[in-house]
């Protein structure tokens, strides 16, 4: 059976070519999801071995990118719990400094921190949605949640990631706002 992996153009049943078409993509997630370059690789590797383990149940399937990013998901779920469990949480995070000419990379990375301070569920909507690019419906089949689920979820995450960053409370450059030319 041939599987198009979601749009990657790779087709196929071979797992290197699955990880050839698809890693940058998890790491991107990941990485997002731990806030921390050497966990998403961690977490990436981890994932990655756990689905060339059951490779000929995965490659099966008609989605094998979604059941791999539900792998990644369930994984980054139990290290969010452990973590949480072991680490004291600390006062928040640390604010850029205005006028600092890194102000783009402090910005970022005050997002990924913000990213971090959100519920484990709400945070992985936004970062399936965002970082994903993927549909309400594709979200919730992959957490097992309701479409209705994931569009709370992800409107309370990006209310509460606005209120971290107010330049970013302004319409949206995708909105198109009525009798503007």
């Amino acid at each position: 059976m041939e599987t198009d992996f979601h749009g990657t153009g790779f087709h196929g049943t071979d797992f290197h070519g699955f990880v050839a078409a698809r890693s940058a993509a998890l790491f991107r997630g990941a990485l997002v999801l731990t806030g921390n370059r050497d966990a998403a690789e961690d977490l990436v590797q981890e994932t990655l071995e756990r689905a060339c383990r059951k490779w000929r149940t995965i490659s099966g399937k008609d989605a094998p990118d979604a059941y791999v990013r539900r792998i990644m998901v369930n994984l980054a779920n139990d290290r969010w719990r452990r973590f949480r469990r072991t680490v004291p949480q600390a006062d928040g995070p640390d604010r850029a400094s205005p006028g600092d000419e890194y102000g783009q990379v402090d910005s970022r990375d005050q997002l990924v921190r913000a990213l971090q301070q959100l519920p484990m569920r709400m945070r992985t909507v936004v970062v399936l949605r965002y970082f994903h690019d993927l549909s309400d419906s594709e979200i919730a089949a992959d957490l097992d949640i309701s479409p209705s689920t994931v569009r709370s979820q992800l409107a309370r995450g990006i209310e509460k990631l606005r209120s971290q960053f107010p330049a970013l409370s302004g319409p949206s450059p995708r909105q198109h706002t009525e009798g503007m030319r």
